[in-house]
């Protein structure tokens, strides 16, 4: 499995964790799902 999977699996997560009634002190599980989805989207072309 590549590491732009990965984070792809894992943005996934955090998105489905974020739609939960889970209350997270300090951070969101939204921002940070969007934000590892973004990294993988952009993974080819921080590693070009």
């Amino acid at each position: 499995m590549s590491i732009q999977a990965f984070l792809y699996i894992v943005a996934v997560i955090l998105l489905v964790l974020a739609a939960l009634p889970i209350p997270s002190r300090g951070f969101s599980l939204a921002l940070l799902g969007a934000a590892c989805a973004l990294l993988a989207y952009a993974w080819p072309v921080i590693t070009g």
